[in-house]
């Protein structure tokens, strides 16, 4: 099967952003900022924990058999993104196998609304898949992309490839923003370009339950991307443009890149939703098979630069600023550096064939910028298998590698690091401890199944889940001590795979499995 794969925010100064790791509060994005550091100042997180077993006959969770669970919600059946966490709602995306309304019936994505206290579902959106089939929208996957909330918006990629701005209250509020055909787009959204399904009333009238839309970007109608599998970017903003990876890739041959000239990297204005720059790299024709990478920022002396992992390997770090050229509006890319060592293009005169072990690969990982530095790793599809990786550290100011490490696999996870020390699992099974500053590897544990997730640092623990559903629980620090095995080294098993990241917020702990949404909390 191919990849499916704080504050709030920070606080707006001048003409940009004053950034720093997530801290106690509400995580409003991947990463809890646009820094993208898996890293909380949350305290009193749990050292222990029971996920319980579930009720004889049903999916739902005796709450008599956990530990140190506040509350649990039964989500689809494949759940990929991670949950954001703002304004007292938390918001994850799944799919439709656990079907919330008897109307929408069968393969869809959906986004859920949940009350950050009590759990109690509040409201989804449910998006139709592509009729072009998994090519473009893999089936079951569900809604991957983690929501960027601000204030009463959320912005989240669907997996028809599109942008949507949803108001925060669903249509409990009424219909806010200047998109009115609710009804339409959860009858079919092909009926969107059709002007007398416009002016018909729709057969389905959306409820208090139900999403409310604020506007619609379709990047395959408006920019002629073609995704290839999945559509999955993870936003952030800066003043008032949203940054935005595209999904472009091949198509089903996997030889051809049906839209070579796409963008691969875009901004978009977030009040309206229209377009306001793309990038310059051309990178089309160098996809190696898709783009599942998320953006990133730093501000770097007085410019904010944008970082991107891009599917022919490289990493970029372009101008925040959309620069005007002839007929189009650009992102001016500042550096670009291969993050993948030249043997792994070439070796002994020969270049090397993707996707095989020892070739190269593209990065799916999102880069993270900490103290004036970007570090991220590379890898491939989970279909590809198992290959050699790297994880390279990068002067965020000239693209300049300080050091590089190729004691790690092929990598889907993005980085955690605090004190110094930075935390990353690979797709062969391993949880790595390297020197975030002279790349040194520190320590390694072999957890024997694939990490699909990330690990999130946070009150001097280490959490992370892998494809088994085992859940660890490491201490930080340079020596390697798991908190939750038990005396045979067997840890938490949460009885399904965990493939999105832990996060915190408010004193809570959130954990996402292909099936249910954990929030667990220490019980005083």
């Amino acid at each position: 099967m191919s990849f499916k794969t704080t504050v709030a925010v920070a606080v707006a100064v001048l003409a940009g952003w004053a950034l720093r790791d997530a801290g106690a509060g509400d995580w409003p994005m991947w990463g809890g900022n646009p820094h993208r550091n898996m890293y909380s100042e949350e305290k009193d997180m749990p050292t222990a924990v029971d996920p319980g077993k579930r009720k004889e006959g049903s999916e739902e969770i005796d709450m008599a058999t956990t530990k140190n669970v506040k509350w649990v919600v039964k989500l689809g059946s494949q759940t990929y993104g991670n949950p954001s966490v703002a304004g007292g709602r938390v918001f994850i995306g799944t799919n439709n196998e656990s079907p919330r309304d008897a109307r929408f019936k069968g393969d869809k994505g959906v986004l859920m609304c949940f009350d950050e206290a009590s759990g109690k579902f509040n409201w989804q959106l449910v998006v139709h898949k592509l009729d072009s089939g998994k090519v473009n929208d893999w089936e079951f996957l569900g809604i991957m992309s983690s929501p960027l909330i601000e204030g009463d918006r959320l912005y989240v990629t669907s997996n028809r490839c599109e942008v949507l701005c949803l108001d925060v209250k669903g249509m409990a509020d009424g219909n806010e923003g200047p998109f009115k055909h609710e009804g339409i787009y959860l009858e079919d959204p092909k009926l969107l370009f059709d002007e007398a399904a416009l002016k018909a009333e729709p057969k389905i009238k959306p409820g208090e339950h139900d999403a409310d839309i604020v506007w619609r970007y379709d990047m395959m109608d408006e920019l002629g991307v073609f995704p290839h599998n999945a559509s999955n970017c993870s936003m952030f903003s800066l003043n008032d443009l949203l940054y935005v990876v595209t999904s472009n890739g091949q198509d089903w041959s996997h030889t051809n890149i049906p839209a070579e000239k796409a963008p691969s990297f875009i901004a978009l204005n977030k009040k309206e939703g229209k377009f306001a720059g793309e990038d310059d790299i051309n990178q089309g024709a160098r996809i190696f098979h898709g783009l599942w990478s998320n953006p990133a920022m730093g501000k770097v002396g007085d410019q904010h630069l944008i970082f991107y992992g891009g599917g022919d390997g490289l990493l970029y770090a372009f101008d925040s600023v959309p620069q005007t050229a002839e007929d189009t509006n650009y992102l001016r890319h500042v550096w670009k550096v291969d993050a993948n060592p030249p043997e792994y293009r070439e070796k002994a005169g020969k270049k090397l064939k993707y996707p095989t072990y020892e070739g190269p690969s593209e990065i799916i990982s999102t880069p993270v910028f900490y103290k004036d530095r970007v570090y991220v790793a590379i890898g491939q599809d989970p279909e590809h298998g198992e290959g050699v990786g790297q994880l390279i550290c990068v002067e965020a100011k000239t693209g300049k590698i300080l050091w590089a490490n190729k004691k790690i696999h092929r990598s889907m996870s993005t980085c955690a690091i605090a004190g110094g020390l930075l935390y990353i699992a690979d797709f062969s099974g391993f949880i790595h401890c390297f020197d975030a500053e002279t790349g040194e590897q520190v320590w390694t544990h072999d957890a024997k199944s694939h990490f699909w997730s990330s690990a999130l640092a946070v009150d001097g623990k280490v959490y992370i889940g892998n494809e088994a559903g085992d859940f660890y629980i490491f201490q930080q620090g340079r020596e390697k001590k798991i908190l939750n095995a038990d005396a045979s080294g067997k840890v938490t098993n949460f009885g399904s795979p965990i493939m999105s990241t832990p996060v915190a917020a408010n004193g809570v702990l959130y954990v996402a499995t292909q099936t249910h949404l954990y929030a667990l909390q220490e019980k005083k």
